[in-house]
């Protein structure tokens, strides 16, 4: 907290109104960068993965007569955040006037001003190129280890063999020894939006490769890494899922907060959204209007607006055990989820039994505290969340043992404490909405009590008439 005052003791110069002014306005301005630069840096960090990043490393394999070819992986060290069709796009700015070229597993998005060149064209020359992805599909000869996945990275936790991309590419006009090689800048990373925010590029000790017979150790011949972050804020400025809950105790069914993801009407908040029972929706979801891409949310019309609703319904009470029915429904129409996942914060999941038609891996990045899950769907099952419709949802059943130290129904124990979906953060109902146990016992103990303090006084009364 800030406290201004408008005066000063005499042996203070800034007694002088004006210098009390300056003096009050500074340390105003000097607070609100400290409260802005904090801020930015709590919406790039995750509590639950604190050390998650994706890592881009440059590997020069060879020296050629005018430059290096380097081998550049990217590797997705996020525990439950994946890139999703249409996949990644990495940018960067070259230190002098480099071209590509040739490239292998990628290609540059634009081939730039190469008119000086005569007989063998670069594969770009752009100042500032973008490299994407190459399709599955692609034939063997343009291909490397890790590439031609269409951009799409796993999560870390999912499967590590797909979280990891490569490329090959041959540079020109570029330094040909460790000390005239220059380090690009300016990296960018899109997955397919914005959202990453990449560091400098580093030198750091050359990697080691191992041949195949794992006889024989060879290392690049020099080596450097960018490190990039994720945050939400900076993907998008609106939420992208929400949360309802019921109970069987409680009739009440909680929805997901109003304007969640943004109001009707307002489509710079939230996108446009379609009635479901509107004659013209295949068209209008097939046709973007002008200035949207084929990932622009279009959503049901809702309360909520959110292209994504978990919902959490406490469903039975056993006598050791009790179960819960986790439903996430997509009401966007222009999206399906290949290979989603949920990320469930909650005390109970270091006493999960067993769980039905998801995976299951304990998320625990402060080692003995194990009260978060992440689930996902069973390849070929249900690892593909359709579009909004009828199959645009996925469902499962979990089973916890009771603690009797800890359970309760009381007071919204039951429901969760944080859900992320795709590694984003969904909007909860706010506490005092959360389904209550009945009342009917507190009102029993007040009957009780109230019976009690009149059979006390007709007794005294009886007692002294």
């Amino acid at each position: 907290m800030l406290f201004c005052f408008g005066f000063a003791p005499r042996s203070d110069p800034s007694s002088n109104p004006v210098h009390a002014f300056c003096f009050c306005f500074c340390s105003l301005a000097r607070a609100s960068l400290q409260q802005y630069v904090i801020a930015r840096l709590r919406e790039a960090y995750d509590p639950l993965d604190p050390n998650g990043n994706i890592t881009i490393r440059w590997d020069i394999i060879s020296w050629t007569p005018d430059g290096y070819v380097a081998v550049v992986t990217m590797n997705n060290f996020q525990e439950y955040r994946h890139i999703s069709a249409p996949g990644w796009s990495l940018g960067w700015t070259w230190a002098k006037k480099e071209v590509i070229w040739s490239m292998v597993g990628g290609q540059a998005t634009e081939q730039g001003d190469c008119s000086k060149y005569k007989g063998n064209i670069p594969h770009c020359c752009k100042k500032s190129p973008t490299v994407v992805d190459l399709l599955p599909g692609t034939p063997y000869n343009q291909q490397i280890a890790n590439c031609c996945k269409g951009g799409v990275l796993s999560s870390w936790v999912q499967d590590q063999s797909k979280a990891v991309a490569a490329f090959q590419v041959s540079v020109g006009s570029a330094g040909t020894t460790n000390k005239t090689v220059k380090l690009p800048k300016n990296f960018t990373l899109k997955a397919p939006g914005p959202g990453y925010t990449c560091g400098l590029a580093k030198i750091v000790k050359p990697t080691r490769f191992i041949t195949p017979d794992k006889r024989r150790v060879t290392q690049a011949l020099m080596t450097w890494n960018v490190t990039c972050t994720y945050s939400q804020f900076l993907a998008q400025r609106t939420p992208t899922c929400c949360v309802s809950l019921s109970s069987f105790y409680n009739e009440t069914v909680v929805p997901c907060p109003s304007c969640a993801c943004g109001c009707q009407g307002n489509s710079s908040q939230s996108g446009d959204c379609v009635d479901p029972d509107s004659p013209h929706l295949e068209s209008v979801v097939s046709n973007p209007g002008p200035g949207q891409s084929s990932i622009t949310p279009l959503v049901r019309c809702t309360r909520h607006m959110c292209p994504i609703r978990v919902h959490w319904h406490v469903k039975l009470n056993y006598k050791e055990y009790w179960r819960v029915k986790v439903t996430i429904t997509n009401f966007n129409y222009r999206m399906n989820y290949s290979d989603w996942n949920l990320v469930i914060q909650h005390p109970n999941f270091d006493n999960l039994t067993q769980l039905f038609s998801f995976n299951y891996e304990p998320i625990t990045p402060y080692g003995s505290i194990n009260d978060t899950a992440m689930l996902w769907g069973i390849k070929f099952y249900n690892d593909f969340l359709m579009q909004a419709g009828p199959t645009g949802n996925v469902q499962s059943e979990l089973l916890f043992r009771k603690d009797k130290s800890t359970f309760t129904f009381d007071k919204g124990w039951a429901f969760p404490r944080r859900v992320y979906f795709n590694g984003d953060v969904c909007v909860m109902p706010p506490p005092d909405a959360y389904p209550w146990l009945p009342n009917a016992g507190s009102r029993q103990e007040v009957s009780l009590l109230a019976l009690v303090m009149t059979s006390m006084v007709a007794f005294v009364f009886y007692a002294y008439a």
